[in-house]
């Protein structure tokens, strides 16, 4: 189980990486959009593949936490909400010609969708609530999840906001393996029965 985590986590990581790319990819294709150009209709294809992959790779991802991680309700749910929902925006983002009801420069839709990447990353507390090294890690990403409503102010699609997004789930992606790695913190699996002692521990405790 503690692979299957470790793997998540990996795959979570290359699945946001992914999604900077769809943003880096809407960038150019906004900035030299042409409906009868081939050099368009290519970038569109490429948005589309990295949507694709990095949508894969992220439920993935989530299929492999949901089995590994022991509890963390809140975490599970934040995070399946997430993919799901960066996934639409995206599809809104490059169809937005079709769809009349979506405002790519609106900046209530920037807030509701920074405010709930924010909730979502915000969950990951759970893996280790108690970890100041941690904790700064959510908070700072989470501060970049909101200055991606920036870009609304600015003026720029809704794409920006992405592209933040994913930029600061690589990041708690890639500082929850650094952290795992160097054991400065620690995730219990379904089978760690030391940790399952640890917990009925603190559980009596707080009951007493």
């Amino acid at each position: 189980m503690r692979e299957r985590l470790n793997s998540g986590i990996f795959f979570g990581l290359i699945g946001n990486l992914l999604f900077i790319g769809f943003g880096l990819v809407c960038m150019l294709y906004y900035k030299t959009y042409d409906p009868s150009s081939i050099f368009t209709k290519l970038l569109e294809g490429i948005a589309y593949v990295t949507e694709v992959a990095g949508f894969g790779f992220l439920a993935f991802s989530d299929y492999l936490i949901i089995q590994s991680a022991r509890m963390r309700r809140h975490l599970k749910i934040g995070y399946s909400v997430y993919i799901v929902f960066e996934a639409v925006m995206m599809v809104l983002e490059l169809n937005s010609y079709k769809f009349e009801f979506y405002a790519p420069y609106s900046l209530g839709l920037a807030i509701f969708h920074s405010l709930v990447s924010a909730v979502a990353c915000f969950a990951f507390i759970e893996f280790d609530p108690d970890n100041k090294k941690y904790e700064a890690l959510i908070i700072i990403c989470v501060g970049l999840i909101f200055g991606g409503m920036l870009g609304s102010i600015m003026g720029i699609r809704i794409y920006f906001s992405i592209l933040v997004n994913a930029f600061a789930f690589s990041l708690l992606f890639a500082g929850i393996r650094f952290l795992t790695k160097r054991e400065d913190i620690e995730i219990d699996v379904y089978g760690d029965r030391a940790t399952v002692t640890e917990y009925s521990s603190d559980f009596f405790k707080d009951k007493e």
